[in-house]
């Protein structure tokens, strides 16, 4: 694991370019697999997890071919080859639940170990995915390892899930743009990725309502045709860059095709003083105040909660708490969603700050903190880094993150982006 040196207190300033969005291309590269026509898509980010599904594909008998710019993909699927081979899926990455749907309507078995070589599937909970393929017509023959069989043809379902989960509700619109009859998906995950998915369908021919409500209707087709889709920026990564330019002085600018989906994210960031001026494809920080938006009713704490979309994302919690700890006044973040995901907030006592976990989904971080540089120990979770690294970043000196790694599997050349506005980071 890397270490990440910060000498922070610079003004970061500048124009910079987001990644693809993590979230959004893994099931997009997954849904390749429900044509056998080529399909092409763009602003791919360069991650692990996209070498390892691209990896298992080849393996499956794909072809895949890159352009030159690195950031473009045609992929193109032989069925024969993929139904004659032993369809196990990758291991080591989460996105391999991703993998589930379009597997079993492209072979009707599948066959996977939880507890094999550490499968990341074995991390994360898949009922909602099994419960899913079970609707609509498959058979769990054994669980150990997991024999999953599908008999007939795929029927349209109505389901109402337990809860809004992105992946399950990217596990349906997979199964049901090609089964028979309508399907309906109650309590439906509508987040900037999900919608990416179902507009890929639709452009292969799915027969999609409901997109970006929690109500998803998908009439099944025949068949789905081969096209050529864009992988969306990072939301994560814009309102990340623009919170850094803010808390270091200076004026950035993030050059996007995602403004429409950062209305509400920049609303709860201005809350902690930031200040910005949007325009059609980009968004620029402006100035930080420092000051804590208060609320009318004046004896309330002021918050900022994280739920699921349409809420502020979860994903961006670490960075609005690192944006925090400099602010002058105290305001509370509420984690609706993740038991004990706030736990790495201790490291935040390093640099000076003063924090107060409530419970294991609040905590409370007080201003007028006179922070200082650290060495902290980063948990292997991607946005906690970037939260640890925007309060190293505001405070004058040289801090180290230890453990940082985890960045790079969500945010490609990050720091290489950084350093190119001028930033004093580096890799150690």
């Amino acid at each position: 694991m890397a270490d990440l040196f910060v000498d922070g207190g610079h003004p970061i300033s500048g124009t910079v370019t987001p990644s693809g969005n993590k979230n959004a291309v893994l099931p997009m590269l997954c849904a390749t697999l429900l044509t056998d026509e080529p399909v092409t898509l763009e602003n791919v980010p360069e991650i692990s997890d996209v070498e390892k599904i691209l990896a298992y594909f080849e393996r499956m008998g794909s072809t895949v071919a890159r352009a030159d710019d690195g950031a473009t993909l045609t992929i193109r699927h032989d069925f024969k080859a993929f139904r004659d081979a032993e369809a196990e899926l990758p291991l080591g990455i989460r996105s391999a639940v991703l993998l589930l749907a379009p597997v079993m309507v492209r072979t009707g078995t599948l066959r996977f170990d939880t507890d094999a070589k550490g499968c990341a599937l074995g991390m994360r909970e898949i009922d909602p995915h099994l419960e899913i393929l079970e609707q609509f017509g498959s058979r769990i023959v054994d669980t150990q390892p997991y024999d999953i069989r599908r008999e007939g043809a795929l029927e349209g379902q109505e389901i109402w899930a337990d809860y809004a989960s992105v992946t399950a509700t990217e596990t349906f619109a997979m199964m049901a743009a090609t089964a028979r009859g309508t399907s309906v998906l109650m309590n439906a995950a509508s987040e900037p990725h999900v919608q990416a998915l179902c507009r890929m369908l639709t452009d292969m021919g799915a027969r999609i309502d409901g997109l970006g409500t929690s109500r998803l209707t998908i009439t099944g087709v025949e068949k789905l045709s081969g096209t050529r889709a864009r992988v969306p920026d990072d939301h994560h990564e814009v309102a990340t860059f623009l919170a850094i330019g803010g808390v270091t002085g200076g004026r950035l600018t993030v050059k996007t095709d995602v403004t429409e989906h950062m209305t509400l994210i920049l609303r709860q960031l201005a809350k902690l003083g930031l200040q910005f001026e949007v325009e059609e494809g980009a968004i620029t920080v402006v100035g930080w105040t420092r000051e804590v938006q208060r609320p009318y009713t004046r004896e309330m704490l002021p918050k900022i909660e994280a739920a699921p979309w349409p809420y502020f994302p979860a994903d961006l919690l670490p960075q609005a708490i690192g944006v925090a700890v400099g602010c002058t006044s105290e305001i509370m973040f509420w984690n609706k969603i993740y038991e004990g995901a706030l736990g790495w907030s201790s490291e935040l006592a390093k640099f000076g700050a003063r924090v107060h976990l409530s419970d294991p989904h609040r905590l409370i971080v007080f201003g007028g903190n006179s922070l200082r540089p650290a060495v902290v120990e980063a948990p292997y979770i991607i946005r906690v880094v970037l939260g640890l690294f925007l309060a190293a970043i505001q405070v004058e000196g040289q801090s180290l993150i230890k453990n940082a790694d985890p960045i790079r599997r969500a945010h490609p050349r990050f720091v290489e982006k950084l350093t190119e506005l001028g930033a004093k980071v580096r890799w150690t």
